[in-house]
């Protein structure tokens, strides 16, 4: 069964195929995803690789966590399962205040 990885502290510069490359020395690689930024298009710094194993999980956290890929110290963790959040609200700003978009309550003109 396959174990998702956290990868973080990655340089800008990582890629997908430095990612998997990097460790596919621990065993097989299903698969490796860099994290990029919807706006910017550039990368958040983190990402997941899955190993095929539950031992090349383990053995990838060994080898890698705290240790330079790209340049800088990255940290490698058994990735957590997505936490639900509640749904975003829809609509136009709430900055609080009494009167609309203020919120200098003690200025009564």
């Amino acid at each position: 069964m396959a174990k998702k990885l956290f990868v973080g502290g990655l340089s800008y510069e990582t890629t997908e195929a430095t990612l998997r490359e990097t460790f596919s020395q621990a065993g097989t690689v299903e698969s490796a995803t860099v994290i990029i930024d919807k706006i910017s298009g550039r990368s958040k710094g983190f990402g997941f690789v899955e190993m095929s194993t539950e031992e090349e999980a383990k053995k990838a956290i060994e080898m890698f966590n705290g240790k330079d890929i790209d340049g800088k110290a990255a940290t490698v963790n058994e990735a957590r399962p997505l936490e639900a959040r509640p749904p975003r609200r829809e609509g136009g700003f709430n900055r609080g205040g009494d009167r609309g978009f203020g919120g200098n309550r003690g200025n009564r003109w």
